[in-house]
Order: C-alpha cells, then sequence, then structure tokens
C-alpha cells in the first residue's frame, strides 16, 4: 500500500465535501419542486420528466416524450394531478413545450448556458414516478455539441455529462450548483454507452419563445454540425474580435447551402452578417426561419489559415 503523507492532506476535507453536498441539496430542494412525471393520454403510451417555467403552467419536456400526443397528464411532487396541452414541439431539439390546466406550484428558471465550463457541476433530476425524485450528479463534460439522435436528424447545442440519466428522466432539467436550470436532458442519442446528453438552456429557451409566438420553430438550415471551442487568442486578434470561443466546423453536409459556399471541416464560424458567433447557440439563434432565401455572409477563419467571407443562401429544414 502507498504511504500517505498526513502533512499534505488538507484538514479541511471534510468541509469541502459538506459543501459540495450541501451546495447539490440546496439546487435539488430549488428546482425539484417543479419537476413533474409526464404521461401521453391517447395515442401511443410513454412517459417521462418535465419542469415547470412559469407561474401559470407553461412545461418543457423532450418531444419523444410525448411523441404524438395531443394532451398529456401531469403528475407533480406533491401528488396533484392534472392535465395539459401540447402546444407545440420541435423534433430538432427534442423540446416540446406543454400549457398545464391548472398551476403546477414551483417553477424553475432557464438559465445562461454560455457561462458554463467543462468541469462544472451538473444535476440531472427527474420525476419517474411521480411522488419523488431521482437525483444524480457529476461534471459537465463537453459542450456545444452538434450530435445525431435516434431520428436521424443532428441536435445542436448539446451539452455531454457525466451525470448519469435514469428511465423517466428525459425532459427533466439538468441543474447547475446555483440551481438554475442549464439543460433538458434527453435520452435519444445512439451510442451514448452511460454518457448522458442535455440540450442547452440557451437553445431551449429560443425553441419555448418561438412555440409561443408561432406555435412552432422555423429555421434556416445551412448544413454543418460544429462544436462550441475556444478561439485561439491569434485568430482573435487577427479576425478583431474580442470573443473568447467560436464554433468549428465537425461536419459539412454534402450539397447543403454551407457546402456550396465552400466551408469546410475544420474551418472557424466567427461571426454571421457582423454578429459574433461565440457558440453553436447563437447559430441556432440567428439561423431563424427569416433568413430563408436571404443571402448571408459568413466571416471565418479557415483551415487554410485566412480570414475569409463565406456567402450562403440558408434553406428551410425539411
Amino acid at each position: 500500500m502507498g504511504y500517505i503523507d498526513k502533512d499534505i492532506v488538507p484538514a479541511d476535507d471534510g468541509a469541502l465535501i459538506d459543501a459540495y453536498s450541501q451546495s447539490i441539496a440546496s439546487a435539488v430542494d430549488t428546482v425539484g419542486p417543479a419537476v413533474s412525471r409526464i404521461e401521453r393520454v391517447g395515442g401511443r403510451g410513454g412517459h417521462g420528466s418535465g419542469f415547470a417555467v412559469s407561474p401559470d403552467g407553461l412545461i418543457v419536456t423532450n418531444n419523444h416524450v410525448v411523441d404524438d400526443a395531443k394532451i398529456v397528464r401531469i403528475t407533480t411532487p406533491d401528488g396533484s394531478v392534472t392535465e395539459g396541452r401540447v402546444l407545440g414541439r420541435d423534433i430538432d431539439t427534442d423540446i416540446a413545450l406543454i400549457r398545464a390546466n391548472s398551476g403546477v406550484g414551483a417553477w424553475a428558471r432557464l438559465g445562461d448556458s454560455k457561462r458554463l465550463r467543462r468541469g462544472h457541476i451538473a444535476i440531472a433530476i427527474g420525476n419517474p414516478l411521480g411522488f419523488e425524485w431521482t437525483v444524480t450528479a457529476g461534471i459537465v463534460s463537453a459542450l456545444g455539441r452538434s450530435m445525431r439522435s435516434a431520428s436521424g436528424r443532428l441536435m445542436d447545442d448539446v451539452i455531454q455529462t457525466d451525470a448519469a440519466l435514469n428511465p423517466g428522466n428525459s425532459g427533466g432539467p439538468l441543474v447547475s450548483s446555483g440551481g438554475e436550470v442549464i439543460g433538458v436532458n434527453t435520452a435519444v442519442i445512439q451510442g451514448a454507452q452511460s454518457i448522458a446528453f442535455a440540450v442547452a438552456s440557451n437553445t431551449a429557451n429560443f425553441v419555448v419563445s418561438e412555440i409561443l409566438r408561432y406555435g412552432q420553430v422555423r429555421r434556416a438550415f445551412i448544413g454543418i454540425a460544429g462544436d462550441t471551442i475556444e478561439l485561439p487568442r491569434r485568430i482573435a486578434l487577427e479576425a478583431g474580435t474580442g470573443q473568447a470561443t467560436s464554433v468549428r466546423v465537425r461536419r459539412v453536409e454534402p450539397d447543403g447551402p454551407a457546402a456550396r459556399a465552400g466551408l469546410r471541416d475544420g474551418d472557424y464560424i466567427l461571426a454571421i452578417d457582423g454578429t459574433p458567433v461565440g457558440g453553436v447557440d447563437d447559430i441556432v439563434r440567428l439561423m431563424s426561419g427569416d433568413r430563408i432565401g436571404q443571402n448571408t455572409d459568413l466571416l471565418v477563419f479557415s483551415v487554410a489559415g485566412r480570414i475569409e467571407k463565406r456567402t450562403l443562401l440558408p434553406v428551410a429544414r425539411s
């Protein structure tokens, strides 16, 4: 056995562990009461979790939890049961929005996922049984991923975490140690192998806003998958931007708008029509339906090592 020098072991390890436990317990106490069990009414049966984001009963969950249902049954942690109507859904982000027929008590706040860093605490909360929460904790492993879902579509702005998802946790919140929702847990990505994923809160907030305004999310498609990465300082200086992060293109869809404009794997997207791009969530937000059929300028740092402009024509997502 190895020898541990007591002189170099921090004396307050117990206090640190207690503080870690307390931060998780506090976050669960803050957000947990807003988490409900969601069951489909009619159509194919199924259930998962969801969480209220407003005092008047707006509930966020996964699209694959509600599936084709128009009405769902909502069971809150205190055992109250009500029904709700599915206001809209977005298959590209696996997000759906429900309006409960009556108030659901507590509600949680969507935080700013752009403030997340790898290594931050991530807490997954679910309510699969309707009367008790399930809680797992881990860390944020990666940010701003684009990944292919079980439906075959690319999901953008995905958080990777090692906080395990229990059965029925789909649609529940991923929570920071400060008690803010930083993502919507999803279990639809193939080949996860015990690695959990959540759609980042900034993208979820965008989807909720679009559904409330239009009943759906109408987006422009440019045909890339990308990751949010730290922007090398020399590139930021050369581009004249102050941003610390950007999007690196990981895959360009053949024959898509980006491919026709000359984008290649490994290019950095720095700005869209003059607006800085600091992450995948910015691309999701900026590629709204208003850009369909409109020439759009991308400022990129190309794999050739130059700052270049690419003009492309976004199309409607099929």
